[in-house]
Order: structure tokens, then C-alpha cells, then sequence
């Protein structure tokens, strides 16, 4: 039967079959994306779910798993990614790897986020960031196709684009006419936004905030709008105050080794130069676990899964999370892609 005929049958036809093509959809790029990564000898791996740290992001809110037997929460957590586990993977000598799994996040929905999400993580070890970017580049051409010999419907604008790439002072170069890396200090990049960017909207007077939320406000305001013209553009070498679990850049440690791509202004992945320094990391976390105290008024328990499989030492690697939705959307145009 022909989706035509079938639709004039009532909306609630419609709307079922509308579902089982976005289904196909996602099923197809599953598929898809394991197809690649195994050829690439990839070892596909899964991670635990209920975790006892869920991970250690400021702005990044876990759920805590309640007990209806007892009325109380758990000491358990489920996980905003699994990159703890994974990392705990290469510590015992696993080599490279990626999973496809669920995560949570304790976030409000919205057109691109739900609280639980496809995501696709990867690692190479003994490669750097830079291997990565060409590994988005292969994986979302090859995604592309895939799905169209599925018989999907794909965003036909997309096939053979050229991905851009661009530092973030570049970006910020183009579109604010600021130099971001002479605004490092955070009374500099405030005073910037008072005087420049009256229209930036700052919280009330006297409230103070981190570089980092500055840094936010002028960059959702005055950059990410321009990003929707750009077809795939990867942003990398983010000022230091973002290295999150990044290297800082040798020749130039103000900024850090991590890039993001965006897809028409749709942020799809995010992406590590590892640090594997324990000392380093347990100093950034412990910031970050003052940080989340102070601004949302709770806390989490140490990372041990991390900080044990520092301390057994991780080979140099480089790590990816890529929203597995926001990527179907991207390539087919299906604007609500979750699953609900």
C-alpha cells in the first residue's frame, strides 16, 4: 500500500506510519554506524547505565535513582555518559571502541534534547583529536549514504558538502570582531559585554558569574545564530577555561585541544584530546564540584571509576560523544527524532 493511500485512511494512520518511517530511520543509521566502526575494527562495547558518579559537568544534571521500596533515594545515579566506564575499558588494555547507548540528562525538553538520548561514543587510543575530525567527516558521509540505498529520506543539500573548519578565535574574529583570547581574565570579558554588547543580556547588577557563563552569553548571542548557514562547521581550540577532560594546547596553552561540530546550528558532538593526568583532572573536578555546589546546591560523589583508571593509566587517546537523534535529524530532515 502506498504511503499516500494509506494516510487518507484518518490522521491516526497517518501519524502511525509517520512513526514507523522514523523508525526505519533510526534502526537504518544504528545500523549504519556500527557497519562503520566495525569495519574500522572497532570494538563495540556497552557500559553500565546505573552508575555510582553519573558524571561531573557543572551545567550537567544527572537523575538519582529513587527506591519505591524504601521511599529513598540510592546511592545510584544514571549515567549523563559513559565515558567514565569507557575509560575504565581502556585502563584493563582495550584498544579502540565505541558504544551506542542511552544516556540521561535532568533537563527541561526541547526540539533538539530530550532526558534520555541515543548517544554514540568512540576512542582511539594512541591518536590525537585530529584523527577524530576525520572520522566525522567519513562516518557522516558514509551515514549519508547509507541511509539513502535504505530507501530513507535524506537532506539532499548535504551530499558532498565540504565540512569547514574554523578555531573559536577565528569565529569569534568573523562574526563578534573581537579577539575572545585577549578577553581571558573574567573582569576583562565582562567589562567587553557592558561596553560592546549592550544588547547581551547580563544578570542583574551585583550578581557575579564565572568566565565561563560570560563567555556563554556572548557566544549564544552574537555567534551561534550566524552557525545555521553553515552546512557542518567544526569549531576547535576553546579558550582554557573549557578543557572540561581535554589537553591543554602545547604551543599555545591558552586554549584547550576539544572541538565541536555543528550541523545548519545544530550542535551534534563533542570532542577530547584526553587528559590522562590524574593530578590535573581531580584539580578540575574538584573546581567543577565547588562550582555545581554553589550555583544548584548539591553534590556528587569523587569520579573513583575515573580517578582508579587514571591511576592504572589510560594510553594517549582521544574521545567523542555524538547525539545520535540530533544526527538523524540532521541527515533526514525528521524534526522530532526521538523516540518519544
Amino acid at each position: 500500500m502506498s504511503p499516500v493511500i494509506e494516510i487518507k485512511f484518518g490522521s491516526m494512520q497517518a501519524t502511525t506510519y509517520n512513526q514507523k518511517l522514523k523508525l526505519k530511520a533510526q534502526f537504518d543509521l544504528l545500523w549504519a554506524i556500527r557497519t562503520f566502526f566495525n569495519s574500522r575494527h572497532f570494538l563495540d562495547v556497552l557500559t553500565p547505565p546505573l552508575v555510582e558518579n553519573p558524571g561531573m559537568e557543572t551545567h550537567i544534571h544527572p537523575f538519582q535513582i529513587g527506591s519505591a521500596l524504601k521511599t529513598t533515594f540510592t546511592p545510584w545515579y544514571l549515567h549523563t555518559s559513559p565515558e567514565f566506564h569507557m575509560k575504565q575499558l581502556l585502563s584493563l588494555g582495550f584498544k579502540d571502541i565505541f558504544t551506542l547507548s542511552y544516556a540521561f540528562r535532568d533537563e527541561p525538553e526541547a526540539p533538539h534534547h530530550r532526558p534520555q538520548f541515543i548517544m554514540l561514543e568512540w576512542y582511539r587510543i594512541h591518536q590525537r583529536y585530529e584523527q577524530l575530525m576525520k572520522d566525522c567527516e567519513e562516518l557522516f558521509s558514509y551515514s549519508l549514504q547509507f541511509l539513502e540505498d535504505k530507501n530513507n529520506e535524506i537532506n539532499t543539500n548535504l551530499k558532498n558538502c565540504v565540512f569547514e573548519r574554523a578555531t573559536i578565535q577565528n569565529i569569534f574574529e568573523e562574526y563578534a570582531q573581537i579577539d575572545i583570547l585577549n578577553f581571558l581574565e573574567k573582569k576583562d570579558l565582562k567589562q567587553l559585554i557592558e561596553k560592546d554588547f549592550k544588547d547581551v543580556p547580563l544578570p542583574v547588577m551585583g550578581e557575579d558569574l564565572a568566565w565561563d557563563d560570560y563567555y556563554f552569553l556572548l557566544f549564544l548571542n552574537k555567534i551561534e545564530p550566524h552557525l545555521a548557514h553553515h552546512p557542518f562547521l567544526l569549531l576547535y581550540e576553546f579558550p582554557y577555561h573549557l578543557s572540561a577532560l581535554s589537553t591543554l594546547k602545547k604551543e599555545d596553552p591558552r586554549v584547550c585541544e576539544r572541538f565541536e561540530i555543528y550541523a545548519n546550528g545544530i550542535e551534534l558532538c563533542n570532542c577530547f584530546n584526553e587528559l590522562t593526568d590524574l593530578d590535573q583532572q581531580k584539580k578540575r573536578f574538584n573546581q567543577q564540584a565547588i562550582d555545581k555546589k554553589i550555583l544548584y546546591g548539591y553534590e556528587l560523589p569523587p569520579p573513583e571509576v575515573l580517578y582508579q583508571s587514571l591511576a592504572r593509566k589510560i594510553p594517549e587517546c582521544s574521545g567523542i560523544a555524538l547525539g545520535v537523534e540530533r544526527f538523524l535529524k540532521v541527515l533526514t530532515g525528521i524534526e522530532n527524532p526521538f523516540w518519544r
